[in-house]
Parts: C-alpha cells; sequence; structure tokens
C-alpha cells in the first residue's frame, strides 16, 4: 500500500494525522472554548475606552456586546447542526478561522459600525466553534474516565473564562490598547486551526436538513427587537424606526413558530417547550440572564467612568463577583440531589433580586466597599446557585438522544435574554440620563469652565460631577427593570417547576457541562 493510499484512508475515516496525544487535542479544544468564552467579558472592561476612541453614545454602546450575543446565541443550535451533518471538526475549524478573522478586523475598526459588524461576525463563528468544540469531545476520547476528565476540564474552562476574561481585559487595556482585547485572538485562533487537523479526529457525517429560514428569522427578529428598545432610549416611542423595529420583530418571530412547527428538522424543537419545567428553566434563565448582562455592562462604566479605576483595577474589581458565582455552583451541585432543583431555582433567584434592589441605591458618592461589593456578592452567589440547576433541570425527563438540544436551547436562551435584557435596561437607563441632564444642564452652565463649555459642544457629554450625577442617576434607575426580571424568575420557579427526584436520578452522564 502507497504512501498516497494511506493518506486517502485517513482524509476518508477523519483520522488526525498525529494521533496518540490525547492531551494536545484536549488543549486545542478547550482553548477554542476558553477564548470564545471569556471574548464576553475581555470586552466588557475595555467598553469605556473603547466608548471614547470611537465615539459611541451610551446607548449605542450596548451593541458592542449585543452584536456579539445575538449572533452567537441565535445561531448556536444552527452551528451544532452543522457539525452533525457536516463533521464536527471542519465546522469547528471553519468557525474559529471566522471568528479569528473577525477580531482581526474588530480591532483595525476606525468607525462603530466597523466594530458593530465584527462583533456580530465574531458572534457567528462563535456559534459554529462552541458547540462542535464541546461535541469534539466525544470524537476524540472513548467512553469512561477519560471522556470525563475531558468533560471536567471543558466545564472548568468555561466557568473561569469569564473571570479570566476580566484580568486579561484589564491588562490588555492598560499595558497595551483596548483593541488587544480583539487582536489577542488572532494568534491563538490561528494556532488552533493549525493544530485541530494535526490532533483532533474528524466525526462521522449525518445525513440532515440545516433551518436556515429558523435560525434567520429568529436571529433578525430578536435583533429587530433589540434595536427598538435602544432606538427608543435615544429617538422616543414614537419614533418611526422605533415603531418598524417592533413591528418587524413581531412579524419574524411569528414568522419563526410557523417555521418551527411546520419544519421536519427544526432548529428549535418546539416540544421542547411542551414540558412545563422545561420552558420554566428557560423563561428563569432568560430572566436571570437579561438581568446579568445588564448588571456587568453598567457596572464596568460605573467603577471606570464615576469612581475613576483604571481596567485592570475594574476587572480585579469583579474577581469576588466570580469567586461567589462558583461558591452557590459548589453548593447546589453538591446538594442538589438531597432537596431538589426547586429550592435553589428559587432562592438563587431572590438572592439576584436583593442583589439587583441593592444596586438601585448607587449615588454618584457610592463607594466600591459600600455601594458596589456587597451588592455584586448577593447577586453572584444567587447566580451561583441557579447555574447548575438550571442545566439540570432543562434536561430533567428528555430523552438522552434529545439531551443536547434541550442544553443547548438554554444557553441559546442565556445568550439572547442578554441581549434583550440589556436593551431593555438601556431604555430606562436612556431616558433617565436625559432626564437627570436638564437637571444638570444649567448648574453645568453655572459653574464649568470655558474650556469644559467647549468640550460639551463638541461631545455633548458633561464632564464630572455633573456628568457623574447623570450617569449614576441612569443607572441606578436601570436596576429596577433588572430587579423585576429576577423577581419574574423566582414566581416563575415558585409556581412553574414541578421536578421529581427520580427525574433528577435519571440524569447521570446526560446533561453535560452547560457553555455559558
Amino acid at each position: 500500500m502507497t504512501t498516497s493510499q494511506l493518506l486517502t484512508d485517513d482524509q476518508k475515516t477523519g483520522a488526525a494525522r498525529r494521533g496518540g496525544h490525547p492531551g494536545i487535542a484536549l488543549t486545542v479544544i478547550a482553548a477554542s472554548q476558553l477564548m470564545v468564552v471569556l471574548d464576553a467579558t475581555i470586552v466588557n472592561i475595555a467598553l469605556p475606552h473603547i466608548q471614547e476612541a470611537l465615539s459611541f453614545s451610551t446607548t449605542d454602546l450596548t451593541w458592542v456586546v449585543s452584536a456579539y450575543t445575538l449572533t452567537f446565541g441565535g445561531l448556536l443550535l444552527l452551528g451544532a447542526r452543522a457539525g452533525d451533518i457536516l463533521g464536527r471538526r471542519r465546522v469547528f475549524m471553519t468557525g474559529i478561522l471566522l471568528f479569528t478573522f473577525a477580531s482581526l478586523l474588530g480591532g483595525l475598526a476606525q468607525e462603530p459600525w466597523q466594530l458593530l459588524a465584527a462583533r456580530a461576525l465574531q458572534g457567528v463563528g462563535g456559534a459554529i466553534a462552541s458547540p462542535t468544540a464541546l461535541a469534539l469531545i466525544t470524537t476524540t476520547f472513548p467512553e469512561g474516565p477519560e471522556r470525563n476528565r475531558a468533560f471536567g476540564v471543558f466545564a472548568a474552562v468555561s466557568a473561569g473564562g469569564g473571570a479570566i476574561g476580566l484580568l486579561a481585559g484589564g491588562m490588555l487595556t492598560d499595558w497595551l490598547d483596548w483593541r488587544w482585547v480583539l487582536f489577542v485572538n488572532v494568534p491563538i485562533g490561528v494556532l488552533i486551526a493549525a493544530l485541530a487537523p494535526l490532533y483532533i479526529n474528524e466525526s462521522e457525517r449525518h445525513p440532515g436538513r440545516f433551518d436556515l429560514a429558523g435560525a434567520l428569522t429568529s436571529t433578525v427578529g430578536m435583533a429587530s427587537l433589540v434595536y427598538g428598545f435602544i432606538r427608543a432610549a435615544e429617538d422616543g416611542w414614537r419614533d418611526g424606526l422605533t415603531i418598524g423595529s417592533f413591528a418587524a420583530s413581531v412579524v419574524l418571530l411569528l414568522a419563526f413558530v410557523f417555521i418551527e412547527a411546520r419544519a421536519k428538522e427544526p432548529i428549535t424543537p418546539l416540544r421542547m417547550f411542551a414540558d412545563r419545567n422545561r420552558w420554566g428553566t428557560y423563561v428563569i434563565m432568560l430572566s436571570l440572564a437579561a438581568a446579568m448582562f445588564g448588571m456587568f455592562f453598567y457596572i464596568v462604566l460605573f467603577v471606570q467612568n464615576v469612581l475613576g479605576y483604571s481596567a485592570i483595577r475594574a476587572g480585579i474589581a469583579f474577581l469576588p463577583v466570580t469567586a461567589a458565582i462558583a461558591i452557590g455552583a459548589g453548593l447546589s451541585q453538591r446538594f442538589l440531589p438531597v432537596l431538589g432543583p426547586k429550592p435553589f431555582m428559587m432562592a438563587g433567584a431572590a438572592l439576584v433580586a436583593v442583589g439587583l434592589g441593592w444596586q438601585t441605591f448607587i449615588e454618584p458618592d457610592s463607594t466600591y466597599a459600600g455601594g458596589v461589593l456587597g451588592p455584586m456578592l448577593v447577586f453572584g452567589f444567587g447566580m451561583g446557585l441557579t447555574f447548575v440547576t438550571a442545566t439540570v433541570t432543562a434536561v430533567a425527563g428528555v430523552a438522552p438522544h434529545e439531551a443536547g438540544a434541550a442544553s443547548g436551547l438554554l444557553n441559546a436562551m442565556q445568550q439572547v435574554g442578554g441581549s434583550l435584557g440589556l436593551s431593555i435596561l438601556t431604555t430606562v437607563f436612556g431616558s433617565a440620563a436625559t432626564d437627570e441632564g436638564k437637571k444638570q444642564l444649567p448648574r453645568f452652565l453655572a459653574g464649568a469652565s470655558p474650556e469644559q463649555k467647549a468640550e460639551f459642544a463638541k461631545t455633548h457629554q458633561m464632564p464630572a460631577p455633573w456628568g457623574n450625577e447623570v450617569l449614576a442617576h441612569g443607572i441606578s434607575t436601570a436596576f429596577i427593570p433588572a430587579a423585576a426580571m429576577a423577581v419574574l424568575a423566582f414566581v416563575t420557579a415558585w409556581l412553574v417547576l414541578r421536578v421529581r427526584k427520580s427525574d433528577l436520578d435519571s440524569l447521570a452522564g446526560t446533561a453535560g457541562p452547560h457553555l455559558g
């Protein structure tokens, strides 16, 4: 047999050209997941610098987050489907290269629209790469202890990616430039794409259909809804584009439901919503994610713009939140088999509501220790109680072959819910900040220097202390609907969830790690 024949056989079977190195294969998979997960937080820390460099308004700045999460969440299930049909390694590499290319474009952006387009493209790449990265573990590692250890590493990377992103974002922004929070993905992505065909096996292809119509109508419909809220924050509810965006979102989302009900292989199986525990869990995750994304976005602005923290100090300031989330998740995982999921979901949502309600008292003279840290710790512990619990509840009673769809839909709810919630909070923030700005303007004109007035004429933003009053008032008001979202999650957990202990006993080995 010739060398060319051997290569042809390897290509047919999809065997890694340098198999037998499971440690390297796992490193490649885990690195890809880390890159996608930390991108949400690594960019958050750089937001004030991005706002200043590209002249974003505070309301438009939310698109830097939402452009990524909308495409990521909206196309996540389609990405998983593509891996099954076309081969997971091939799709994984495509997603990584697309994510890498979009990161390069984002780092080079000179205009706001260029950055937003790059962030949306990053979300597409992440939606393709992330679900196939998890699935590649089953292709690469044999069932048993080896695969379980690989899943454990993957879950740890997913959980720790947020904290790493906070620190890395602060260091890159302070020591280099905000653009490096995007540029850093380029060498990592190129290395992952180069190593994948060498050490990761290709999966068997499964014939099927792509539900492109469902993916596009859901993603564009949610984008229209988010745009409507953000547009309303700046131009009012009677603005023609605001009304048109809401109307388009209703039409597109109704079309999505119609398409999914008739599709032979839908991207979102509507039967997943037939069970009260699953749809209740989806509502809870949607509500809490909506509150969580808003909390991170506005507290980042507060600690840097009002408290004057550097980017790296802001990243460190958020580390207690990740520790609180980890502690809450550990407790829920340990006692879930004893108490069941409902107490954790109710307690977690209640604590999140308390933390967010506490943050409505933020003022310009609030300190980190006195006005920020306490609410964030309560919030983080509550979120930790719900993360593992929601993942387990979402797949309770689901057939093993549908567990992936159920947990994937939960992750999609988290991403889309975050975008929607942030847009709603931005609408409230914009209205409150505008009203406070009208109150502060006469005081500013009476006490500002000629240089400050000239700068205000260019930027339409008042400096401290007047600008701090405006920002703090808008942020504290925005946390009112955030707390209401957490209350909705609590009521849903209280009235809807009915998970039996026997449902949990049947989950051994089926849930897998949560991607969020």
